[in-house]
């Protein structure tokens, strides 16, 4: 892509994103600037030091308290809804056509954010956190964020995990990630300019569950794949009943059970090979069944909502077993046959590239870091991290390679080709991005100094909020440190 070409779309990203934002832009960003090009800070205040904020500590907070703020609503949440439509469709537009792939693919997946020391924090809860400590239990306490990414094409095995994150929405305790997650994708499946086309959605095996399979049949153009656990049971079809016959029609027919060695004989088999980033090569065997069910619920039924069934065996070179057991993958929706069960397992294995992005963003975005007693404040900063990183993404053509002196060696061609720079190589080069192509926000005005509270004023001390606990039903209230 030309440059010019590419700096002019980077322009017109960053002034839509700075035309959406009814108060504090100018400070919202450079708080964004701040944050893209962040190298050293550790906290969010310490951006206040980064050269392209060009304000004062105190405008941190109220850049991030104010950043959804309209003159439409005072509902916070109302407010972030509306806002998050307008910067999903901004973020949409800027994505280039498809080349190779016949389809658009997302991604969903739920991230943590550990808050086990915030006891003024509203509505904590148990979240799923994993521990290094093999004696521990993988759980936390605060919050956690559901995101729906897009996928783009790569144009080669060394291209680095980007994804492009549209949405960020924190699941309360009272909902489950994956009711969240059907209701991203049912607010923005409207929007996307390409929602009326072919669109792949990729998921773990949580996302393999009844209850969002189900919400899932409203999207005509959309199917999923999640992975199953190998010990689920399904079912085939039921055999054609008798014109005459009577009672409640049968819904399920044979058993399929996924922990049998022996199963029925497949529809598709196909033997491929596939080359890793690093270079090694594993034989892949993939058998598929088509028009399975699974069973429903009484709100969910699912008898009318058959799916095709993947198993994936990987090999090494001497035939060993690359892993203990295979990989189950279920694939749902009108037009799951208009997508090969090879490009299924590929988009599958795609889906890695947003643990990726969690950890590039926990790690260099401080993604996890703001420490509010807020929680409007705090999902406020996730929506912030996730333009930073949508950013540095659409940036990423005009960066320029940077190595460390203790960094390895990189080829010519790759150091050349500002395709292949990883999201941190882009993040070390964003100040000289920034300097060439310039900023809307304006440079502060300097006011003087705050008259701040009267004299003698004690704000009362914020009261400690419960941990839940939604298995047991029980709460803990922690003793105010006031």
């Amino acid at each position: 892509m030309i440059i010019n070409e590419v700096m002019t779309k980077l322009r017109e990203f960053r002034a839509a994103i700075y035309e959406s934002l009814e108060y504090r832009a100018d400070a919202i960003m450079d708080l964004l600037d701040a944050l893209s090009s962040n190298s050293s800070a550790k906290s969010v205040i310490e951006l206040s030091l980064n050269p392209l904020f060009r304000r004062n500590y105190s405008s941190v907070e109220k850049a991030i308290s104010e950043f959804s703020a309209n003159r439409i609503t005072n509902d916070e949440k109302e407010q972030r809804r509306k806002l998050e439509q307008e910067h999903v469709t901004i973020i949409a537009q800027q994505l280039a056509a498809l080349k190779e792939r016949k389809f658009h693919l997302l991604a969903i997946d739920v991230t943590p954010q550990p808050r086990p020391f915030a006891q003024t924090l509203s509505d904590r809860k148990v979240v799923h956190a994993p521990n290094p400590a093999l004696s521990n239990k993988p759980i936390a306490i605060g919050h956690e964020y559901s995101h729906l990414v897009y996928l783009p094409e790569k144009a080669s095995r060394q291209t680095p995990p980007w994804v492009v994150p549209l949405s960020v929405r924190r699941v309360s305790s009272d909902e489950t990630g994956t009711a969240v997650a059907a209701s991203q994708l049912a607010a923005i499946m409207t929007q996307l300019p390409f929602a009326n086309k072919l669109c792949l959605q990729v998921g773990d095996g949580t996302y393999a569950a009844v209850q969002y399979q189900h919400d899932n049949k409203q999207h005509e153009n959309l199917v999923s794949v999640a992975r199953l656990r190998s010990n689920r049971v399904l079912y085939f079809p039921p055999p054609a009943a008798p014109a005459n016959a009577k009672g409640h029609p049968t819904w399920y027919g044979e058993a399929f059970k996924l922990k049998n060695a022996n199963h029925p004989p497949a529809s598709q088999e196909i033997a491929t090979t596939y080359t890793s980033r690093t270079g090694r090569t594993f034989n892949v065997h993939l058998k598929a069944w088509d028009n399975l069910l699974m069973r429903g619920k009484k709100d969910c039924p699912m008898q009318d909502c058959p799916f095709t069934l993947i198993r994936i065996d990987a090999f090494m070179p001497n035939g060993k077993p690359l892993y203990r057991r295979p990989l189950w993958l279920i694939v749902a929706g009108d037009r799951r046959h208009e997508i090969s069960i090879v490009d299924c397992w590929l988009s599958y294995a795609q889906r890695y590239d947003i643990e990726h992005f969690f950890r590039f963003g926990k790690q260099r975005l401080l993604m996890s870091s703001f420490q509010t007693p807020d929680s409007d404040h705090e999902e406020n900063w996730w929506h912030l991290t996730l333009l930073a990183y949508c950013q540095l993404f659409f940036a990423a053509p005009l960066a320029c390679l940077l190595p460390r002196p203790w960094e390895a060696k990189i080829s010519p061609d790759a150091a050349s080709s500002a395709a292949l720079l990883s999201p941190s190589a882009v993040q070390r080069d964003f100040p000289r991005i920034i300097a060439q192509i310039g900023t809307p926000a304006l440079a502060p005005k300097p006011r003087g100094l705050s008259p701040g509270r009267l004299l003698g004023l004690a704000l009362p001390p914020r009261k400690a909020s419960p941990i839940i606990f939604k298995s047991k039903k029980e709460v803990i209230i922690h003793a105010s440190p006031h």
